[in-house]
């Protein structure tokens, strides 16, 4: 335990109640920023806050915001709670995600597309402007190297449930979308202070597993990290003094590494940011 000395930046992670997102919460209050913990419920996220508490002897800073990323309704009060408080905002971390989900979101999204896309798409298009006020900022995107299965979006499949054994077809597809995403933000925000950063944690035992089929689960589990080791790329995105010239790269052990063709076309990207808007018109 020791005691920790501000730094006076102000972090937002979503999906930080556990696994990766706990890890990087916890890490980057341990090293000074006041850190906004999102997931959908107060008990989720007491432990880590508790946690954060202990190993820093009550000297991180560290609060809960309410975050349902599969509900436009819950994205939008997030945004604005945040907003109300009059910080800056220097690092925003999109990190929430879920795998081997079926069905819908709340907002006719298919689930995994829906969370890991939709949700972070209008969260950070409601905090950019903090973002740009707050320069130099950094948003760090937890995609996947699962992004590599997906040649391509169809974009009518995204209004329907995932069909796919264990959703592993709608993840990937997610995934591909999450560095599309970081490739055109980090475009759109070019020479504003704010870098992207796409990143692969490798495959960490966390709870985003928890609604794939379980002999699929268990085998996913013989090759898995732990949280600790799959934040590192994350945190360094988010922290290394070093990586404040680049933006719109994709990262693998905490180095740039190429994305796949798919990830790689411009506009594909522009088409996927265009899309988006579209569907969420009446909300931003």
């Amino acid at each position: 335990m020791a005691q920790v000395q501000p730094n006076g930046k102000v972090a937002l992670i979503t999906g930080a109640s556990s696994g990766i997102g706990r890890e990087t919460a916890k890490q980057l209050a341990l090293q000074g920023y006041h850190v906004f913990i999102t997931c959908r419920d107060f008990a989720k996220a007491k432990p880590v806050l508790d946690e954060i508490d202990q190993c820093s002897e009550q000297t991180a800073k560290a609060e809960y915001l309410a975050l349902e990323l599969g509900n436009l309704e819950s994205v939008k009060a997030c945004a604005k709670n945040f907003l109300s408080l009059n910080l800056p905002l220097h690092l925003l971390i999109a990190n929430a995600g879920v795998a081997g989900a079926k069905g819908l979101t709340d907002s006719g999204f298919e689930q995994t597309f829906g969370v890991c896309h939709v949700g972070h798409f209008l969260l950070i298009q409601l905090l950019t402007e903090k973002l740009q006020q707050s320069a130099p900022a950094r948003v760090v995107v937890v995609a996947s190297k699962a992004h590599r299965h997906a040649k391509g979006i169809d974009f009518d499949q995204l209004l329907k449930p995932a069909s796919s054994l264990g959703a592993i077809k709608e993840y990937s597809t997610a995934k591909l979308a999450n560095v599309l995403f970081a490739k055109e933000l980090a475009r759109r925000l070019f020479s504003t202070g704010v870098t992207v950063y796409a990143v692969h944690p490798g495959v960490v035992a966390t709870d985003i597993w928890r609604k794939l089929p379980k002999p699929m689960s268990k085998l996913l589990g013989k090759f898995m990290l732990t949280p600790q080791q799959g934040a590192l790329t994350s945190l360094h995105c988010a922290t290394k003094p070093q990586l404040a010239g680049e933006s719109g790269f994709y990262y693998e052990d905490c180095k740039v590494v190429q994305s796949s063709p798919a990830a790689q076309d411009l506009a594909l990207a522009q088409q996927l940011w265009e899309r988006t808007e579209l569907w969420l018109r009446s909300e931003i």
